[in-house]
């Protein structure tokens, strides 16, 4: 069942265009990834989506209703940023408790009771009344996590949420989200630059160029099948070699090197070796 849709939206800036006539879908308990280089138009469509901006022209449908004109407030989602954006003067508990505070009429040992089941969820209960400085980065990102779903919101965004982590975090902390989200069934849209993320989290990945979409697919759709040259190029590595019928693309790992040269073969010279633990890089020319 189609939870969002975002039909033909349009957005310019100075007479330039950020998008042009965007269009994508997300079914309900989904977690889509939009994936580009930075500068091609993603934050500002993630930023539409949560009627943070207003579009030039299009559409914004939330679970079948049309809310293009609704403000932010009322658009009922939860959002993680890649600066966490938590309360210096909080302690973790307190961040999570404040927005529920705000909106839920309920005792406080219910709200505190709520708060503890998200804390659990997150792996936080023990640091529950730290604050966000005593706090590594990763556990800062699980609070933020923690205080966005805090709310039962209809969607959660994400935006680059693990972009400022060192990369065991970030690798750890991505299945752990994955999981969550699973688990809550709750439909999400996550903005990433990073292709191993968006390939190991996203049931679907939208990758944008220069303000458009190149394509949209399943991760082995987009990965085994790029649609374009440049999703070729930018969705893990890839080897373009000139023939006489066109510019062919093929993945590293389906080269093999053998001696012998057949008519299909490709001859090349070694000029570089590179280990990189699992695997070893060879440069040709």
């Amino acid at each position: 069942m189609c939870f969002l849709e975002v039909r033909n939206v349009v957005k310019c800036y100075d007479g330039q265009f950020v998008l042009k006539n965007i269009n994508l879908s997300a079914n309900k308990g989904e977690l889509v990834c939009i994936l580009g280089p930075s500068g091609c138009g993603k934050t500002t469509l993630l930023r539409i989506i949560a009627g943070l901006e207003t579009t030039d022209s299009g559409q914004i449908i939330i679970d079948g209703k049309d809310s293009t004109y609704i403000p932010a407030a009322k658009r009922n989602f939860g959002i993680v940023f890649q600066s966490y954006a938590l309360f210096p003067n909080m302690s973790v508990i307190g961040n999570i408790i404040f927005g529920m505070r705000q909106k839920i009429k309920a005792p406080m040992d219910e709200l505190n009771a709520h708060a503890y089941e998200l804390l659990r969820m997150v792996d936080l209960y023990e640091h529950r009344d730290k604050y966000p400085s005593q706090l590594s980065g990763g556990q800062q990102q699980r609070t933020a996590f923690a205080r966005a779903i805090a709310l039962s919101p209809s969607f959660l965004l994400l935006d680059e949420p693990l972009s400022a982590l060192d990369a065991k975090v970030r690798v750890k902390l991505r299945s752990e989200i994955r999981a969550i989200q699973k688990q809550l069934n709750i439909t999400t849209i996550m903005i990433t630059h990073d292709q191993e993320e968006a390939l190991t989290m996203a049931d679907k990945i939208i990758v944008m160029n220069n303000a458009v979409i190149e394509q949209i697919g399943k991760p082995q759709e987009i990965y085994y099948n790029p649609s374009t040259a440049f999703v070729a190029g930018f969705i893990g590595s890839m080897n373009f070699l000139n023939t006489e019928n066109g510019t062919k693309a093929i993945r590293p790992e389906r080269v093999k090197i053998v001696h012998q040269n057949s008519h299909y073969d490709q001859t090349a010279t070694i000029v570089a070796i590179e280990f990189k633990g699992q695997i070893t890089r060879l440069e040709p020319v």
